[in-house]
């Protein structure tokens, strides 16, 4: 069943990290959504196909964040995002995300969005911790028998060098 231009579409049935939410916001994670309200947009000229375009629309997306003055992030957050983008944050704190595949402004907005909470999501995901593991005696023993039965062959294959 479609809907009108005049209608909101209906809610998607699971909400995929970087897509809109109620709340109007980025979603990162299940529990994390950054409400548009700290996210700000720069455009410009970008390069690239689309002819005339190229040189008369500001089709390029410049999506700018800044963890510190997050009102939704906790202190531990902020530290895992320094620490794990400080490559992609620049000396005034501001993390940027920049797009310009499309011709479209929107798209490239929409790319951008979805970049960032791809981005943010993968920064604050905790590794488990690994438990260490022993192999099972019976793979321990198979290893030394394979090593015996190896070193039995290259025996039986060597020559005597002293009768000759």
């Amino acid at each position: 069943m479609g809907y009108r231009w005049n209608m909101t579409p209906p809610a998607p049935p699971g909400l995929e990290t970087g897509q809109r939410t109620p709340a109007d916001g980025i979603a990162v994670a299940d529990d994390l959504v950054i409400p548009d309200r700290e996210i700000h947009f720069t455009f410009s000229r970008s390069g690239g196909p689309g002819g005339q375009n190229v040189n008369k629309v500001n089709t390029r997306v410049t999506l700018l964040f800044e963890p510190e003055s997050s009102s939704v992030l906790t202190p531990e957050q902020v530290g895992l995002i320094k620490q794990r983008l400080a490559s992609r944050i620049g000396a005034d704190g501001v993390l940027r995300v920049v797009s310009q595949q499309s011709r479209s402004q929107s798209a490239n907005r929409e790319a951008a969005r979805k970049r960032f909470a791809r981005i943010l999501a993968d920064a604050l995901y905790e590794q488990p911790q690994r438990r260490d593991t022993r192999p099972p005696r019976r793979v321990a023993r198979m290893r030394i028998e394979d090593k015996r039965l190896r070193g039995r062959l290259k025996q039986s294959r060597r020559r005597d060098w002293q009768e000759e």
